[in-house]
């Protein structure tokens, strides 16, 4: 007989992006394993990347909870001056005005964990009435945002009975991205004392990488458990690699100030300029939210830019195709003190779509293991461009051969429904 798990999301379709893929696949395939989701997520988020193809991937079986929320995003963008504020954007403001700091600083000190802290309340009250008429006693929480943990530390602690598994996609108090808001010292022990009551009061921690499992162990964390993100092929979608027309180098998402590889422009600009070959065969391919500091970046190098085209944010269903058409695909990895640990969804999307792998950041990290292991590609430090430029030399005389067998081993084990399986088997031990 099937049992069934509340899981607690703020990203959820229509909402875009990496954030909401891996519980909306655990979910498509939580059934075959016993468990019947129900997910509780906002009615009128503010997320700013949407995805309306998404909706379409949503399991018939999964119940689909929505409820208010209120945030306080009016205020960053009046202060900024804007009438949108894209994904990281009140960091990129917060260095060009006085209204713009503030709002940085807002948003650092004044809510905390998140933004999304006035969600937590309502959402206690609205949901203790849902388990018990349900007859829920299992409930998953996944953030960021953090404050979703919140709820689900309250429902714990008004109902012991309940079993709790807080999923941690990104890090607390040590992701790198809450050291941007210029936090007092006061704000910061506020957090550390929320972390560790979650911690306390769980009965399992789930993240997504070895590393980032043994940071949180080192902060006091009990029972923590690895389930890394996967990958789905897209139905219909014919995985064999096949050679593209032009070199084209691709990267999907968010690319900000924290992730402008200027290394890596520096050597591109110099293969262009020194090769006659590549110049004709070679093309710069960005899709999603770019940072104008990126954009400015790579104008100050003239022969990059005449092989950049830029696009939106795609629909996912749109993704693999892209995907296909690359000869090699970027993964820019965190510069941070949790790098070591950061495993995004893009890298495991990379590894289904059989293309080589050009990954920058730790070359001893999490990521890096992964890739060598599969096959798929090489990780280079950020600030070698010199092993940059010898390395894509290399790639484009693969590719130039027609080189199509890059030697994939070992992916299965990242499938969405075998992830699925270990989610399920953790489950059921609780």
């Amino acid at each position: 007989m099937s049992k069934k798990v509340l899981v607690i999301t703020y990203y959820w379709p229509p909402s875009g992006g990496g954030g909401v893929q891996r519980w909306l696949k655990f979910t498509k395939y939580l059934p075959e394993f016993g468990w019947d989701p129900v997910v509780f997520t906002p009615e009128n988020p503010a997320f700013d990347q949407k995805d309306e193809s998404l909706l379409k991937e949503v399991s018939s079986q999964v119940e689909v909870l929505h409820f208010p929320i209120w945030e306080p995003y009016g205020i960053f963008k009046k202060l900024s001056g804007k009438k949108e504020l894209k994904q990281g954007q009140v960091l990129e403001e917060g260095k060009k005005g006085v209204l713009s700091g503030l709002a940085v600083w807002l948003r650092g000190n004044l809510f905390v964990p998140d933004p999304r802290v006035f969600w937590v309340k309502p959402s206690v009250e609205y949901l203790s009435s849902i388990l018990r008429s349900n007859e829920i006693s299992t409930i998953i929480t996944t953030g960021p945002p953090h404050s979703v943990h919140l709820i689900g530390m309250k429902l714990k602690m008004q109902n012991p009975g309940l079993s709790w598994v807080a999923d941690f996609r990104d890090p607390w108090t040590q992701w790198d991205i809450l050291r941007q808001f210029k936090m007092l010292p006061f704000t910061w022990a506020k957090h550390r004392k929320l972390e560790q009551q979650v911690f306390k009061v769980a009965d399992r921690i789930i993240t997504v990488s070895n590393s980032w499992q043994d940071d949180f162990k080192r902060l006091g964390a009990r029972r923590v458990s690895v389930i890394t993100n996967g990958f789905d092929t897209p139905e219909g979608q014919d995985p064999a690699p096949q050679r593209s027309d032009k070199f084209i180098l691709s990267h999907l998402g968010m690319m900000n100030k924290l992730r402008n590889p200027t290394a890596l422009w520096q050597a591109l600009e110099e293969l262009i300029s020194e090769n006659a070959d590549f110049r004709r065969d070679f093309s710069l391919h960005l899709t999603g939210i770019l940072s104008t500091e990126v954009l400015d970046t790579i104008a100050s190098f003239p022969g990059l830019s005449d092989c950049l085209q830029t696009q939106a944010s795609i629909p996912h269903e749109e993704v693999f195709r892209v995907y296909q058409e690359s000869a090699v695909l970027l993964l820019i990895l965190n510069q941070s003190e949790n790098a070591q640990g950061h495993l995004p969804g893009k890298l495991f999307e990379y590894l289904s779509a059989r293309r080589p792998v050009l990954a920058l950041g730790l070359p001893s990290s999490d990521a890096a293991n992964i890739l060598k292991e599969s096959g798929m590609g090489s990780t280079i430090d950020w600030g070698d461009d010199r092993a940059l430029k010898d390395h894509l030399l290399l790639l484009y005389q693969q590719w130039k051969s027609g080189e199509t067998d890059y030697g994939l081993m070992n992916i299965d084990q990242y499938s969405r429904r075998a992830l699925t399986g270990q989610l399920a088997e953790l489950l059921n031990e609780l």
